[in-house]
């Protein structure tokens, strides 16, 4: 199988939550059955919130075209980032080298039904416009929350390591409230992916997206640079 470089540690957890799907989404005998992945796991990213939200901060397009560069080197054939607001950068990594990028707004909007799709994503996706111009391709409409601040604090709960009792009452909370204005819902942060068992309405996880996009590659035919 093809080796896989993740781009990780937006957040973290998220970052092991998509090896952990990874590993229960292959039907494995052995070890080698398994995807091989080479994670470059790096909390040091600049605050993509900071940037795109507040207007502050480091840009994360220079440490993210590094990473994809390390990654380059040490024998990754093709790279993926568990992070659907650090896409706003991804020009900035394909410039980097000439590995394809499996791009999760690409994987994840091929996978949502028609219709109207309730954002449960961050601020900083609406405001770089990160699924814009896939999903205006597709014929879907983006509906985002009028208050995007429940959100927000609930992803810098998880940030701050908390995906806990009171994490799930809020998401579930967010996924009640998105529900009547949409035809399904779309959990377009990974650290809200930490949280949807707490989501009773129909909807598409990102993060599982991904993790088909990287199966197939793995398991699959070469792919040009996309």
């Amino acid at each position: 199988m093809r080796r896989v470089g993740i781009i990780g540690g937006m957040g973290p957890e998220a970052t092991v939550l998509l090896m952990q799907r990874l590993l229960h989404a292959v039907s494995a005998r052995d070890d080698a059955d398994h995807v091989p992945l080479i994670v470059h796991q790096n909390p040091a990213v600049p605050s993509r919130i900071a940037r795109l939200i507040d207007g502050t901060g480091a840009d994360p397009g220079p440490v993210l075209a590094q990473m994809a560069r390390d990654l380059h080197a040490a024998g990754a054939q093709a790279l993926a980032m568990p992070c659907n607001t650090a896409h706003a950068y991804a020009p900035a990594i394909r410039a980097a080298t000439d590995l394809p990028f499996l791009d999760m707004r690409e994987a994840t909007v091929a996978a949502l039904p028609p219709g109207r799709i309730g954002m449960l994503a961050s601020p900083a996706v609406r405001l770089s416009g990160a699924f814009d111009a896939a999903f205006a391709a597709a014929g879907l409409t983006m509906v985002w929350p009028p208050d995007e601040g429940p959100t927000l604090e609930l992803i810098r709960r998880v940030k701050a390591g908390d995906s806990g009792p009171a994490a799930l009452t809020g998401m579930a909370q967010l996924a009640k409230a998105m529900a009547p204005t949409c035809d399904h819902l779309l959990v377009g942060c990974t650290e809200l992916s930490l949280l949807t068992k707490a989501v009773e309405h129909p909807f598409t996880d990102s993060l599982d997206c991904l993790v088909t996009a990287i199966l197939v590659f793995a398991q699959g035919a070469h792919l040009h640079k996309v």
